[in-house]
């Protein structure tokens, strides 16, 4: 297939799949999160919008969720079949670690899917609530032991190694918790509030210049605009500090993200806005900089060291073509989802959160920008890891299954097609659901002074002195 070697396409065809992969539980991590809150106002409030919410997204829930074990199981195919050396290799640090995912996470989010889906009128409001929850700690459960995983082919410790060149287990605490798995999973988790906040948000926007009137609108757009302005700015601290760790156990990573060819030893470094990083020349062509504010971010001081990608061998060496990018377009998200949040708390102070169209609007475009920042976020980190899939210890090179070439292009191909259709067929029916608003209940009112989930009580109504709304 064209001049590509097996290993290219292996690696094509894995990056393929977890491309696929990752937006889903991105998704179902925080939109189960979401329905456990919108489940536990009901049972405390019993205002039925939040019912009439739950029902509207737990079924988005539903075909989000089973796409992604769909794609999941795919993409574990693929250890076995194009990185069996890498299974060989990792599996008695890497299989245990899966294996307590699905027994510890995915049973618990299975087994109390179903209760969550159908249930509530068999086993009551209470139950329901209990299964509701069970599904979300479930969800971040499979995030804990993936992100584990992952964390740990970074930053690898607490093994040993074997007469067969395996990774043996020593500490599973070390392991498990390993330097760098802290900061991953904060990341990853609130990547994935960050995510569900935007789609709802773009759902609530969608439906308000539809009916500024409806309810269930305003509770979707107000919770949405105030998971925004809380979670993007503890995301851009996690970051910092994530990158900060990056900074200590992968350097060669920082320096390809920043475009850094040439270290730093006195400190001093600029952070280059844009550019086209050039591999072959070692060069940042065009660059735009702002002198010495890199040494600033990433080390928060201004005479600290930094390398340079031509402080490693050149067989060592991340490319930083892609990545300069995929982690400029991430953070540069960060700041528009903060953006979008305080444009929100603006209009909120000022009443006019459901009467701003152009505000409605760019919760639309900010919709998907959730899965486009993921994305970016996970290429930079496993791109950044090349030339490695154990970091420093194994190659990917040497991680790559005996198999032919025509075995690779055929597999991806297959995968290619049958990806597109399925998943663009799911997605469609995604959007479809999106598109019809929360069915039952009567418009809200327009306009008044109370400002609670998102819901504005009209001039039609009164608050009494307990505090309840009446006609």
């Amino acid at each position: 297939m064209f001049d590509f070697t097996a290993l290219e396409l292996a690696r094509f065809q894995f990056a393929f799949t977890v491309a696929f992969h990752i937006i889903f539980p991105a998704f179902s991590i925080g939109l189960a999160s979401f329905l456990a809150v919108l489940n536990a106002l009901h049972y405390a409030t019993g205002r039925d919008v939040f019912i009439r919410l739950f029902d509207f997204w737990k079924t988005i829930f539903a075909v989000a969720f089973g796409m992604g074990v769909v794609s999941g199981i795919v993409m574990s195919y693929q250890f076995g079949t194009n990185w069996s050396v890498f299974s060989d290799k990792t599996g008695p640090v890497l299989g245990p670690m899966m294996g307590y995912e699905v027994l510890s996470a995915f049973f618990l989010e299975a087994g109390f899917l179903g209760v969550m889906l159908f249930g509530r009128s068999r086993v009551g409001p209470g139950l329901h609530l209990l299964a509701t929850l069970m599904v979300a700690i479930g969800t971040l459960g499979s995030a804990f032991w993936i992100l584990s995983v992952n964390s740990w082919m970074q930053t690898p410790v607490g093994f040993a190694m074997n007469d067969q060149g395996q990774f043996v287990p020593t500490d599973w605490w070390a392991i498990v918790f390993n330097p760098s798995f802290p900061y991953r999973f904060v990341h990853m988790v609130l990547a994935a509030y960050l995510t569900t906040a935007l789609v709802v948000g773009g759902v609530g926007g969608w439906h308000l210049l539809r009916d500024s009137r409806d309810a269930a609108a305003r509770v979707m757009f107000g919770m949405a605009m105030g998971m925004l302005v809380v979670t993007a700015p503890l995301q851009i601290l996690a970051g910092d500090l994530h990158g900060l760790n990056t900074l200590e156990h992968q350097p060669a990573k920082i320096a390809a993200m920043e475009g850094h060819y040439d270290g730093h030893p006195e400190g001093g470094a600029p952070l280059i806005l844009f550019g086209i990083p050039d591999d072959e020349t070692g060069t940042v062509r065009y660059a735009v900089e702002i002198p010495y504010l890199s040494n600033i971010i990433l080390t928060h001081d201004l005479t600290s060291p930094l390398p340079g990608l031509r402080d490693f061998p050149p067989d060592e060496r991340p490319s930083a073509e892609l990545i300069f990018w995929t982690f400029r377009v991430m953070a540069g998200l960060g700041f528009a989802m903060l953006g979008l949040g305080l444009w929100g708390a603006v209009a909120w102070w000022r009443g006019r959160l459901f009467d701003s169209p152009v505000l409605h609007r760019a919760a639309i475009a900010m919709g998907p920008m959730g899965f486009v920042a993921v994305l970016c976020g996970w290429i930079t980190t496993e791109v950044g890891r090349q030339p490695w899939t154990v970091y420093g210890l194994l190659k990917t090179q040497d991680s790559v299954s005996p198999v032919e070439l025509s075995a690779v292009s055929s597999s991806l191909m297959a995968f290619i097609v049958v990806y597109f259709v399925i998943f663009g067929i799911g997605t469609y029916y995604l959007f479809r659901l999106m598109g019809h608003p929360p069915e039952g209940g009567d418009p809200e009112p327009v306009h008044g002074p109370t400002r609670a989930a998102g819901v504005t009580p009209g001039p039609a109504e009164d608050v009494d002195a307990d505090g309840e709304m009446e006609a």
